[in-house]
């Protein structure tokens, strides 16, 4: 086994990070594999080295260790952009004007409550050759699914909410998912979903534990993975860590901030057993 825990470091760590990282840490030492560290922190303007430091100084004292460096996404942007070459080549891809707000807004890790707006096809049928200075990129679904016909288009899920064999389902990724932003020229910023589905590549992650709002969201992760020839790891989605009113914990939870436990006195035992860890 072969794992991550991939936070940005956006804000505090609160308890329903500490319930991920603590779980797909013991679940890979459990197993006698291997756990890694990584930042999604390829939105520059939000990611902050300070963040960045107060994670892995909670993580440390919460008692988990990682296997090597730690990888940072910032620094792998250029790579990113440069694969996509191929998705161009195959005329999969094209280039979109629209506002930057709605641009940025997908770029962005999925948030539970927050509906997925589908793209509407405005700039659909563009060439490549007529991308400018600002233009995003994005993903023509439907030809990319055609172009993966024949694909076993489907991953394996081990969380208790969803657990078996799952097959991404043509009609309901175009209803529900359609032309997603890969990334925007000029700004260099990539989707988290784009750079982490590399990054799961790269890194030989051959399991992937994450809480269960991202579970809707797999199966683009799975269509990219084939288009690029990528394998596709085991997925577990875990339960959330929720608020007395049922809510989940963001990081605007600061009162629910490792650090501030760490500040009250609490001890990593005491961390566990709020998350309902041993």
């Amino acid at each position: 086994m072969r794992t991550r825990f991939a936070p940005s470091p956006t804000g505090p760590l609160h308890l329903g990070h500490a319930y991920s990282a603590i779980l797909a840490h013991d679940m890979a030492r459990a197993a006698g594999g291997t756990f890694l560290l990584r930042m999604e922190n390829t939105d520059l303007e939000r990611c902050k080295p300070e963040w960045e430091a107060l994670i892995v100084e909670d993580l440390a004292w919460l008692g988990l260790t990682w296997d090597g460096d730690i990888l940072r996404q910032s620094d792998r942007i250029g790579s990113y952009n440069a694969r996509l070459e191929p998705l161009a080549e195959q005329g999969v891809l094209y280039p979109c004007s629209c506002t930057r707000g709605d641009i940025r807004a997908a770029l962005s890790a999925p948030q539970e409550g927050v509906p997925h707006a589908v793209y509407p096809g405005t700039c659909r049928g563009r060439p490549m050759e007529s991308r400018r200075p600002g233009d995003a990129l994005r993903l023509d679904l439907q030809r990319a699914l055609d172009a993966l016909r024949g694909h076993d288009l489907s991953f394996s899920e081990t969380g208790p909410a969803h657990p078996g064999r799952h097959r991404v389902d043509r009609e309901a990724a175009l209803r529900t998912i359609g032309d997603v932003v890969l990334s925007r020229k000029g700004e260099d910023i990539v989707a988290y979903f784009l750079a982490s589905a590399f990054d799961d590549a790269d890194q030989a992650i051959s399991h992937v534990i994450r809480g269960e709002d991202l579970f809707d969201f797999t199966p683009i992760q799975v269509i990219l993975q084939h288009l690029f020839g990528l394998p596709t790891p085991v997925y577990h989605h875990h339960r959330l860590i929720r608020d007395e009113t049922g809510k989940r914990l963001a990081k605007r939870d600061d009162a629910r901030a490792i650090r501030r436990f760490r500040e009250d006195g609490a001890s990593p035992a005491d961390i566990r057993r709020m998350v309902g860890l041993p």
